[in-house]
Formats: C-alpha cells, sequence, structure tokens
C-alpha cells in the first residue's frame, strides 16, 4: 500500500503533494487545480476548487494499482467535511474511532477533533468516486444569513468556538438524488465566470440536500429518495430468496410486497447495490447460472433453461449469446474442448 503523509492546511500544498507521490501534474484554469496521472501507481484526477466564506471542493476520479491511504495531520486545524462516494467505496481512519467504510450513495458528514489524525483509504483495482465538500465553521460563520441556528443542536455545536473540539460524524442513508447532483455537478461543460458560478451553486445544493437528509435521519425518517441501512440489508436478503426460486416466476410487484417496499423504493434500492433495475438483476444472475450449468454439469440446455425459469429456449439462446458472444451449444463445445486439453 502506497501511504501518503498530509501536513499542510493550505489545499494547494496538498495537491502538490498528492502530484509529487502520485507523479502527476497539475494544470489550473477558472481558479480549479486539477492533478492527472497516468502511471503504474494507476491513473485519474484530483480537482481542488476554493470559493469564498470557507468552501471548498475536492473530488477524485481514480483507480490505483495498489491501495493507496492519504493520512493527515494538521495541527489546530479543523473543518467540517460533507462527503459522498459516487462509485466504488472508501474506508476512514481517525486515532479515537474504528475504521468505517463509506459505501457507495452513502451520506457522509464529518468533524474531527482539530488535532486529531485522520486518514483515507482508496482500493486497489477499483474506480473510486467521491466528492469531499470542506466548509470552515469560522469562516462560515461571518456570512450573512448563514441560519445556523436552523442545523440539528449536535451539527450546530462544531460552529461553536467554545466547543472547537467539538466530534461529529454522521454515516447516513444511500441517497439517489444527491448522486444525481453530483453527477450534474461532474458533468458541467460550461467555462469561465458560467462555469464557476454553476459550480459554487451546485455544491450549496448539495451540502443542503446532505443536511437535509441528516436531519431526517436524526429523527429517525427516511426521505423518499434515501435508504436505510435496515432497507439495505432487506434487500440483501431478498437477493438470498431469489437465488433460492430462481425457476419460479418472479416479479418486481411480488418481490416488494415480500419486504414490504414500494416497487420504486426496490427498484432505487438495486440501482444502489447493483446499478441494475430488478429485471436486468434477474436476467444477469439467470445468465450467470445457465452459463456454470452448461460449463460444470451434463444437463441438456433444455433442462438447464427450464432451472432458470425459461420457458423459450430460442429466447433463453437469443440473450445468451447477446451477452456472452456465443450461443449456449458453442459454448458447451469450447468449455468441454478446453478441458480435454488441459
Amino acid at each position: 500500500m502506497i501511504e501518503i503523509q498530509i501536513t499542510s492546511i493550505n489545499s494547494i500544498e496538498v495537491l502538490e503533494t498528492l502530484a509529487i507521490k502520485l507523479h502527476g501534474e497539475i494544470q489550473e484554469q477558472w481558479g480549479e487545480h486539477v492533478l492527472t496521472f497516468d502511471n503504474e501507481i494507476g491513473k485519474g484526477t484530483i480537482r481542488f476548487v476554493d470559493f469564498d466564506w470557507g468552501v471548498s471542493l475536492m473530488d477524485y476520479n481514480v483507480h490505483f494499482e495498489k491501495g493507496v491511504k492519504i493520512c493527515y495531520k494538521t495541527g489546530k486545524y479543523n473543518s467540517i467535511e460533507f462527503i459522498f462516494v459516487s462509485e466504488g467505496q472508501l474506508d476512514y481512519l481517525s486515532a479515537t474511532d474504528i475504521k468505517h467504510t463509506f459505501e457507495r450513495y452513502q451520506n457522509v458528514i464529518i468533524s474531527n477533533k482539530t488535532d486529531e489524525p485522520k486518514a483515507y483509504v482508496f482500493p486497489s483495482k477499483t474506480v473510486t468516486k467521491v466528492n469531499f465538500i470542506g466548509l470552515q465553521p469560522k469562516e462560515y460563520a461571518l456570512k450573512k444569513n448563514h441560519n445556523l441556528s436552523y442545523l440539528s443542536n449536535n451539527l450546530l455545536d462544531v460552529f461553536d468556538e467554545k466547543k472547537v473540539n467539538k466530534v461529529y460524524k454522521h454515516f447516513g442513508d444511500f441517497n439517489l438524488k444527491i448522486a444525481d447532483r453530483i453527477r450534474h455537478l461532474n458533468e458541467n461543460h460550461e467555462s469561465g465566470i458560467v462555469r464557476t458560478l454553476s459550480i459554487e451553486g451546485q455544491l450549496n445544493l448539495i451540502m443542503a440536500m446532505q443536511i437535509l437528509e441528516q436531519q431526517n435521519y436524526e429523527k429517525g425518517r427516511v426521505l423518499p429518495d434515501s435508504l436505510s441501512k435496515d432497507d439495505i440489508k432487506k434487500i440483501h436478503k431478498l437477493v438470498a430468496y431469489i437465488v433460492d426460486n430462481i425457476a419460479e416466476p418472479i416479479s418486481v410487484g411480488s418481490l416488494a410486497e415480500q419486504v414490504g417496499f414500494s416497487t420504486k423504493k426496490l427498484q432505487m434500492g438495486f440501482r444502489v447495490l447493483y446499478d441494475k433495475s430488478v429485471n436486468e438483476y434477474l436476467r444477469q444472475l439467470k445468465l450467470e447460472i445457465a452459463r456454470d450449468s452448461i460449463c460444470n454439469t451434463n444437463a441438456t440446455i433444455s433442462e438447464i433453461v427450464y432451472k432458470i425459469g425459461f420457458r423459450n429456449r430460442s429466447y433463453f439462446s437469443k440473450i445468451f449469446f447477446k451477452h456472452y458472444g456465443i450461443l449456449p451449444t458453442e459454448y458447451r463445445k469450447k468449455m468441454l474442448k478446453n478441458q480435454r486439453n488441459k
């Protein structure tokens, strides 16, 4: 694993340290500093943008060949970080806490003690896209109409100078609306002042959405476009049920009813966990089971088709060919030939 030590509170210096360790180059345009690298360490981009009132953005779109651990030890300095992983996952470590894994689409808000070290661990051989929106409490409190009093007490304490070492950690629900808004942020193709104003506006909106999720989470409510950790567990159990009953007729409605979800919520859950609709997931699962059966059993193609719940062999052959680029019968011949040649 590659370990990178960060000791500066200056974001440009942080980016420069990353550039040295990752053997990358930094370019600046319209106030955005973008680090790009493509070498034996991995490839990707890391962008930093700074705004007034203590708001900043650092986003990562990276793929590392080895795990990369970025360790922060910045002394008497603190900020609130609004974190959102839109692809992959990210591990988080602090001196006074156990390891936490930030999952894809999970809303995370954290603030550490001013002198507490922390680290973020990026996995190897995985695309990781994550946004860090930094907020400096002291600077933001100087802004007109900040309306900080409307924050929940736990989060409001972080802005209180008398409670400078207040620790706050929110590992919230999974939200697709925030993911969609971040996608719009990352797909900004404007330039100059239009681009800058757009990014700043998007950051404010994303923070508002993350705070709204946090407030509802603390009140025990789940937003319509969010999934709780219990919801995720239910979907995992549902997948086990699907595997055990793969030959039976399964509809989206019956699955939703089984776990007490609306069909919309169930579809959202499968998008969060598998990046597929329920029917897309079912089709792929059936094809994977069929492929393994063709390779590892003596069952006929017709028997395998029946086993996975299809009634039309020609339709099965059509979608198998579309997915794997080979007909089921030809795939079996190929596997048998490979086994004989070993």
